[in-house]
């Protein structure tokens, strides 16, 4: 196990991202169609495509989902990966035509300090086939995390966001995965200390192995926030080797919603724009009963608040002036 989303069998994961820009964006490519659907609970959303990850529309499976940066500019990125997979032989199937299905979701990260003059170019079309075509190659098993691919540019209040991953097994042996690109509103750490909201779900100190602070520090519970505007949002998908149907997808991005509430305060805004995809790749061979897709769904909420922990944990700050301190550089660990 990597302690990565790509422990999914049939899952490859690609980034891609522009130093100058201060962006990226992150691919994650399906070995074969695989089932999917989405939650969105942030008040704020940018989508690509997500209609049609609800049961009852026609397209039963994708080929890639995709996270960006680049707020509504990143969602070209998706057109990037789909001419990558067009490419690569990969799409539905219509009229004797391959269309790749390619949902995806963006993140605000245009006020981080990167060049932004980017308009009259497909600068996220460029990113997202670049992502795809990492993904595609012998190795896509293996991803780095933190100031990478739709992680690049992402912040939080007071630290630099990024790309996290982890993943775990089920006592029934599904495999469950998180990847997330984390830029939230607020804070993934306990008042102005080291220690991550996320403490209580780590594995083998994946960010620290610091635990709760030995009390709640007095300001714990007083929000910090970036400000009112739109500017924000935590992306995510969640995976599993289960064969699902959409609904049963969509209970589990349901249910994983709820690691970020675990790792970040506070969460669902009118300003985020929260969203978790969850798909399956069946590579298991086997269905869940009811008990075991609950379990799937709990460890998909605890593999997404470790993945936004370890996003954060993994950052470093951008090299422009007043840009955020990653957590190691303010904790000096």
């Amino acid at each position: 196990m990597r302690n990565l989303i790509t422990d999914v069998a049939g899952i490859k994961v690609g980034s891609a991202h522009d130093a100058k820009l201060a962006s990226g964006v992150t691919a994650l490519i399906f070995e074969a169609p695989a089932t999917a659907s989405i939650a969105i609970s942030g008040g704020a959303p940018g989508l690509r495509d997500a209609a049609l990850l609800e049961a009852d529309m026609t397209v039963e499976q994708i080929d890639a989902l995709v996270l960006s940066g680049g707020s509504a500019f990143g969602l070209d990125s998706a057109g990037g990966v789909q001419s990558a997979l067009r490419e690569a032989g990969r799409g539905f199937e219509v009229a004797g035509q391959l269309v790749p299905i390619v949902p995806g979701a963006i993140l605000f990260d245009l006020a981080n300090g990167g060049d932004k003059s980017f308009w009259r170019e497909p600068a996220y079309w460029r990113l997202g086939r670049d992502a795809a075509r990492r993904a595609l190659e012998p190795g896509g098993k293996d991803f780095t995390l933190g100031s990478h691919g739709a992680g690049h540019g992402a912040t939080l209040v007071d630290l630099k966001g990024g790309l996290g991953s982890a993943s775990a097994k089920s006592a029934e042996g599904f495999v469950v995965g998180a990847v997330v690109a984390v830029n939230a509103v607020g804070q993934a750490t306990i008042g102005e200390g080291p220690h991550f909201w996320a403490a209580p779900y780590e594995r083998d100190g994946e960010f620290g192995g610091l635990g709760w602070p030995a009390a709640l520090p007095e300001a714990a519970l007083t929000l910090k926030m970036k400000g009112a505007a739109p500017q924000n949002t935590t992306i995510a998908i969640v995976a599993t080797d289960a064969e699902l149907t959409k609904a049963q997808a969509k209970r589990i991005a349901i249910m994983a919603q709820d690691g970020l509430a675990r790792a970040l305060r506070p969460v669902h805004a009118a300003m985020d724009g929260d969203v978790v995809f969850a798909a399956a790749t069946g590579r298991a061979g086997q269905s869940p009963d009811v008990i075991e897709l609950t379990r799937i769904g709990a460890l998909a909420a605890d593999c997404l608040a470790r993945a936004v922990a370890r996003a954060v944990y993994e950052a470093t700050p951008l090299p422009f002036p007043g840009a955020l301190p990653g957590w190691r550089q303010k904790f000096g660990r």
